[in-house]
């Protein structure tokens, strides 16, 4: 039985697309077999993985909409035991298409229900925004990871987030639960963002991960080459970063720090 993460903050440049390729790629060299669903319509986790969204026939956008099957969809990409269901521009009509639909919050779950005796972890990216495609992630997802800037304004409109958990917990997915709290783009020559991780950790304590994510310039340079920083530099500050973020997260699932390898198909 895998297990599903939405990776989801409203607020855009946070990091959320950045950790969904990366930290689905660190599990996936630690023997866990990932798939990456791209849920946003600018598409950039399929880009960043090297996927040319312009090339796409299908996307979860006909999948959504019924009109291609879930593992039809599904691409291989370059790093072991990693997958990506891609995204398309056509995304951005998708909501519009679903409103009428009876189940139209549940399409998704509906959607990867196949899928989970065959990966180990679907990582969600989800769009910046809370539309009902990520009403749909969410009540696809167990948990959920938040990114979070190291920058002043890092809390701001968190709440509109939390609240939007709590009606999908109340409403759609009881179970859904918050993985945890990320921290990223910290410098550690600044004292702002020492100060944003205080205010953080004040505020939700244990659920943030110990892990930090620095800023790096190997995890910008990555997504131009279509790579994880993992593939692309894995000495790298970065590299590292999530790596040790995948094993926190095994951590705290109660999971082996590197599965028993069974060849990747």
């Amino acid at each position: 039985m895998s297990k599903t993460i939405a990776i989801a903050n409203q607020k855009g440049g946070v990091g959320k697309t950045t950790t969904a390729i990366n930290l689905s790629a660190a599990l996936a060299i630690l023997d866990y077999k990932v798939l990456v669903i791209d849920a946003d319509a600018q598409a950039n986790a399929t880009s960043g993985l090297g996927i040319d969204p312009r090339k796409v026939e299908n996307s979860i956008y006909e999948v959504l909409i019924e009109k291609a099957s879930i593992t039809a969809s599904i691409q291989k990409v370059d790093c072991p035991n990693l997958y990506l269901l891609p995204s398309h521009q056509n995304l951005i009509g998708v909501e519009i298409e679903m409103i009428d639909h009876p189940e139209r919050e549940r399409l998704m779950q509906k959607a990867i229900a196949p899928l989970h005796d065959i990966f180990d972890f679907i990582l969600i990216d989800c769009a910046p925004s809370l539309g009902l495609t990520t009403v749909n992630a969410l009540t696809a997802a167990h948990s959920i990871i938040i990114p979070i800037q190291c920058e002043y304004f890092a809390l701001e409109g968190l709440g509109k987030l939390l609240n939007t958990v709590k009606i999908v917990q109340n409403k759609l997915n009881a179970t859904l639960t918050i993985e945890g709290v990320l921290l990223t783009m910290y410098d550690s020559r600044l004292r702002l963002p020492k100060e944003v991780i205080a205010e953080v950790r004040r505020h939700f304590q244990s659920m943030v991960f110990d892990t930090i994510i620095h800023r790096n310039a190997r995890i910008g340079e990555a997504p131009s080459f279509g790579q994880s920083v993992i593939m692309y530099d894995i000495q790298s500050v970065g590299a590292n970063n999530y790596i040790q973020l995948a094993r926190e997260l095994l951590t705290r699932n109660k999971m082996s720090l590197q599965k028993t390898p069974s060849g990747d198909t």
